[in-house]
């Protein structure tokens, strides 16, 4: 079965990451009951690669910085969506605000993607 993935790239200031944290808890079991196969949120660690582009770059990340990269595991789209919708009215979600968050949410990467190969 071809499953479906949420993935995220936050660019974030290093002294918000606890705060950060405890959000990503909360909502990675929000998540979970609702149905998520999967929930990863992870903090970058080593960014400064010899090859490709870098995190850090294609962040822009200021020096006071780091990376937030998560990702959803889903069964598929339609599941993602469905998911999704269920997260949408959840009332611990009412109370978010994007212009609280611990992050510039406007500068947040976030796309769907099928999963092309899995082992």
């Amino acid at each position: 079965m071809a499953k479906y993935v949420d993935g995220f790239v936050i660019p974030i200031a290093k002294n918000k990451v606890a705060a950060y944290r405890k959000i990503a808890a909360k909502a990675g079991k929000l998540w979970m009951k609702y149905g998520a196969l999967e929930y990863f949120e992870t903090v970058g660690e080593d960014l400064k690669m010899p090859f490709g582009m870098p995190f850090t770059k294609m962040a822009k990340l200021k020096k006071n910085e780091t990376v937030i990269f998560s990702w959803i595991v889903y069964k598929n789209k339609a599941h993602r969506n469905k998911v999704n919708k269920l997260i949408m009215q959840d009332p611990w979600m009412q109370t978010m605000d994007p212009n609280t968050m611990p992050f510039d949410h406007k500068k947040m990467a976030v796309g769907g993607f099928k999963v092309l190969v899995e082992e």
